[in-house]
């Protein structure tokens, strides 16, 4: 398996996309009620225009209805018939609003509104004179509403809208891009200096390490004993730091090699060699380790193993307790430590977190992890109580192996 992602500044860097995602979400909220306020306002403007033309319309049949009512009411009595048209429907009522005659489907609700939409149908209302002919003073004219303008009015909005937020959307992209330059820059410092460093500490540590070994300790007394244990220690943690580096700025230069990996073998390794880190704070382990194997890069779950008990030292209390249990399916990693606030536990794993300022390191070790663990399709569950300690768990979902 080669892994292929690049480590380097990128925009889509966790920060980055946090940002991005963010902004775009608040900028494209504000467009869509912009853009559907504006599409209110079209609409309503083009129902406006739909009752004016109407207006002219119906004002034109309310006359031709009109004479054709004055003509049946001078022929009254010998036409007995309501004058129809079919181009419209209408019903004339007298002074108290009372009904004389109807042809229309749905009965008239406003005597003081010019016209008005009912159902499906719209209505114009026409005062007559006092000559109250067929004994009228309301001529309604009733047609159905013809809807081509809705169609009209809700296809401009639905095109125009969803154009305008496309170009809106490319605009704010760059725009975010512009404001992100800064941010991006000052990864791209940290992760050059980064880079820098790693080189130049390698053959320090290892000489510092390897010299620490091979000290013979039975020449010194107490006191030289102690100095040399602090130097140990301060070794390894660096060295940690050193191969978290390592690994961070050259992992996407090595290809995998997935291997099946003796958990329980590995673990005990790591915590021996924690050991003297653990000791400083007189931190104890409690193992409870069953036989459990994984198909995966050794260097690779190596990082896991050690961040995850490195974190457990170093945020955790002085005479506190490291909880590892290891099973066929999974593995979990709990400290007495310092714990993390619940709405913060999402963010431990963002490259360059740290929770206390007062522990060393860059905020990168479960960055790291998070990569490995998405990398392999394995799953992270982090439970924490501020106050009392953290728990990790992985779960190994495929790769698992009967010890």
């Amino acid at each position: 398996m080669l892994v292929s992602k690049n480590k380097g500044t990128s925009l889509y860097r966790t920060s980055e996309r946090s940002s991005l995602v963010r902004f775009l979400a608040l900028y494209i909220t504000l467009v869509i009620l912009l853009l559907t306020l504006l599409g209110i306002l079209h609409y309503k403007s083009e129902e406006k225009l739909m009752f004016s033309e109407q207006r002219t319309l119906l004002s034109k049949y309310a006359n031709e209805q009109y004479k054709a009512i004055k003509k049946a009411h001078n022929e009254y009595p010998q036409n007995l018939t309501y004058p129809r048209n079919h181009k419209f429907r209408s019903a004339i009522h007298d002074l108290s609003s009372e009904e004389i005659f109807s042809l229309m489907k749905h009965k008239p609700i406003h005597f003081g509104r010019d016209i008005y939409r009912i159902g499906d149908s719209l209505h114009f209302l026409k005062p007559l004179d006092e000559n109250y002919y067929l004994g009228a003073k309301y001529l309604f004219i009733e047609v159905d509403e013809d809807m081509s303008w809705k169609d009209n009015a809700i296809s401009d909005i639905i095109i125009y809208g969803f154009l305008t937020l496309f170009v809106l959307a490319i605009f704010g992209l760059f725009f975010v891009r512009i404001l992100l330059r800064p941010m991006r820059n000052s990864i791209t410092l940290l992760d050059d200096f980064i880079k820098d460093t790693t080189h130049e500490l390698n053959t320090p540590i290892s000489a510092i390490l390897a010299n620490v070994e091979m000290m013979d300790k039975s020449t010194l007394g107490a006191k030289n004993e102690k100095k040399l244990g602090r130097i140990n220690i301060a070794a390894k943690t660096v060295s940690h730091l050193y191969q978290d580096l390592t690994f961070l700025t050259l992992s996407h230069n090595r290809e995998s090699k997935d291997e099946w990996i003796d958990l329980k073998g590995l673990i005990k390794d790591r915590v021996e060699y924690f050991a003297i880190l653990a000791g400083s704070k007189k931190i104890t382990f409690d193992l409870d380790l069953k036989e459990s194997a994984l198909f995966i890069d050794g260097i690779k779950i190596a990082r896991v193993i050690d961040n995850l008990i490195s974190n457990a030292i170093k945020y955790n209390r002085r005479n506190g307790k490291i909880s590892i249990t290891l099973r066929k399916d999974y593995v979990c990693v709990k400290d007495t430590g310092i714990g993390i606030e619940a709405e913060k536990v999402n963010e431990i794993f963002e490259r360059y977190t740290r929770f206390n300022t007062s522990e060393g390191g860059f905020g990168i070790g479960l960055n790291i992890v998070r990569g490995i663990i998405d990398e392999y399709q394995l799953q992270i569950n982090v439970e924490s109580v501020l106050g009392k300690g953290t728990r990790i768990k992985i779960d190994f979902l495929k790769g698992t192996l009967d010890g």
